[in-house]
């Protein structure tokens, strides 16, 4: 897995946790969780691609 990939999951792991956190405390945001839909199946197609 190369680095950036690993960035990118980590990053959308962290703002899962954090959205679930803001979530609980502020209560839920539509927007903030369709942004963080798309930045997973960004990272599910980069993990799924096929490396040259």
């Amino acid at each position: 897995m190369p680095v950036s990939l690993k960035a990118m999951t980590v990053l959308t792991v962290v703002t899962l946790v954090v959205l679930s956190l803001y979530s609980a405390a502020v209560g839920g945001n539509g927007w903030l969780w369709f942004a963080w839909v798309v930045l997973g199946a960004a990272t599910a197609a980069a993990a799924t691609t096929p490396r040259s």
